[in-house]
Formats: C-alpha cells, sequence, structure tokens
C-alpha cells in the first residue's frame, strides 16, 4: 500500500489519503478475520472518485452495529461507514463484495 500511495494517490490530499488508506485496511482485516478464505482488493479511480472493493469467499453481509464507544471491537464497518461517501455490499458467486467510494476534491 505505501508504494500505491506514492505512485497513485500523491494527487490527492492527505486528509482523503489518510481516509482511504484506514478504510482500506479496516476492510481488508475484515476480509481476512472472517472469510476463512482467499480475498482480493481492487483500487479503481478517476479524477472525481475512487472506489475501493474488497471481494472475499464469505456470503456473510457485514454487520453494522449501533455506535456503541463502550464497545470492544466490531468497529471496522461503523469507521468505513464514516469515512467513505458510499458504501455497498453484495452477495457475488464467489462470495461477496464490499465497495467503498470516496469523492475527490476539486
Amino acid at each position: 500500500l505505501t508504494r500505491l500511495t506514492v505512485e497513485c494517490l500523491a494527487r490527492i490530499g492527505e486528509h482523503t489519503r489518510s481516509d482511504l488508506m484506514l478504510a482500506v485496511s479496516e476492510l481488508v482485516t475484515n476480509a481476512d478475520r472472517y472469510s476463512h478464505g482467499p480475498y482480493m482488493l481492487e483500487l479503481e479511480g478517476n479524477a472525481e472518485r475512487i472506489s475501493v472493493t474488497v471481494y472475499d469467499s464469505s456470503t456473510a453481509m457485514p454487520v453494522l452495529y449501533a455506535p456503541d464507544p463502550s464497545r470492544l471491537g466490531g468497529h471496522g464497518m461503523e469507521i468505513v461507514v464514516a469515512l467513505c461517501d458510499r458504501l455497498t455490499a453484495e452477495r457475488v458467486p464467489v462470495g461477496k463484495r464490499i465497495r467503498a467510494e470516496f469523492q475527490l476534491s476539486t
């Protein structure tokens, strides 16, 4: 991810870059922790938006808990929802696809 940041994300603002990196970390951590199988990260972007997509082998959809600062763990999707502009999750033939979209400031 560090190399990707330097090469592909150098033109976006530091705040958006930090949000994007944290969302990638949370989505990949969830895929690794809960899918018990292979997963794939896909990054796409243009001048207006960047999409982070994670495919994993589990058909279980992500759980969005109500915010609770006293809860230990289970904040990953809550964090992603707070950081991105749009989040979608859907089942696909190999498991599921989670996509977080980030609008870029112009």
